[in-house]
């Protein structure tokens, strides 16, 4: 595992963590694009006609709180993933937090953007008899009112990504701080609603000394689809409302200068977002302002 990249947001220092890698068949992730345009972007699948997709989570301080932000694939699927022929490259957050000199008892919040299964993996972990419990015993787990009633009651379509070992025990755990709309949950830290992939998907703000962060969860799953604002995934359950969620947040960010956290982009997935020619917005790699090694010789304010 490669050093934690640390970034800057006014005095906050936002860390980014790894789940992993899991891999998707491109073909959805782009939706209606064809495959001869998306290639372009993406390079050679593998020969399943996947591309890896990264699994980007932040890991921060805020008001004397120790927040989550996602919780990646986990691990509970390691079987099913060795029985499709590969060995999993995911599952990897709980040791990137231990690097990071975090137990899943220091954990005081965890914030969900949806309950898709590869955003909510290390929700719940099975103990050596194979019973599910949650991960972080002491947080509060946020989670929009409305995605959780989607998840409780999903249709044909959605019931394969939402996964009860996911949720339930949390639930039970009575550790759920169910939220209705845009909510602070700490003073640098605001849910905001950008419904599209999901009815009531949400993204995460950062905020603090005149900056901000948005940790976008799962607006997009390839930066190109900032930059080509109407290649949208099959995975989007609303995509025309995730289209214009996409161009009002994007905006934002441009007259904000605010730094984007993009959960599936080859980690860590930060950037920028600038105004380009013809109308079409940029998307710029950031580089960390120290990593997790340095920062001492850094130095912290």
């Amino acid at each position: 595992m490669s050093a934690t990249p640390i970034y800057r947001v006014g005095s906050r220092e936002v860390r980014v963590l790894s789940d992993g890698v899991i891999w998707l068949d491109a073909g959805a992730v782009f939706g209606l694009v064809p495959k001869i345009m998306w290639q372009r972007v993406t390079g050679e699948t593998n020969d399943l006609n996947q591309i890896p997709l990264a699994l980007n989570c932040l890991l921060l301080e805020s008001d004397g709180k120790t927040v989550l932000i996602e919780t990646g694939q986990g691990n509970k699927d390691f079987e099913q993933t060795r029985r499709r022929g590969w060995e999993p490259d995911h599952g990897k957050l709980i040791d990137d937090l231990a690097r990071n000199g975090i137990q899943p008892a220091d954990v005081d919040i965890v914030i969900n953007t949806h309950l898709h299964n590869d955003h909510t993996g290390w929700n719940t972990i099975e103990d050596a008899d194979g019973d599910l419990n949650v991960t972080f015993p002491n947080a509060r787990y946020y989670i929009q009112r409305g995605e959780w009633e989607d998840a409780m009651h999903p249709n044909e379509r959605t019931r394969a990504t939402y996964l009860p070992e996911n949720l339930l025990p949390v639930d039970a755990a009575g550790q759920i701080e169910f939220i209705d709309g845009e909510t602070q949950v700490t003073s640098d830290i605001t849910v905001i609603e950008t419904p599209g992939h999901t009815a009531e998907h949400a993204s995460v703000v950062i905020a603090n000394g005149g900056e901000s962060a948005v940790y976008l969860g799962d607006m997009i799953q390839h930066q190109v689809q900032l930059e080509r604002v109407a290649w949208l995934s099959a995975f989007d359950v609303l995509p025309l409302i995730n289209l214009e969620t996409k161009k009002r947040l994007i905006a934002d960010a441009i007259k904000n200068r605010s730094l984007l956290v993009a959960v599936h982009n080859p980690f860590p997935g930060v950037g920028r977002m600038s105004a380009g020619e013809r109308g079409r917005n940029v998307w710029t790699s950031e580089e960390p302002h120290a990593t997790a090694e340095t920062l001492e010789v850094v130095g912290t304010d």
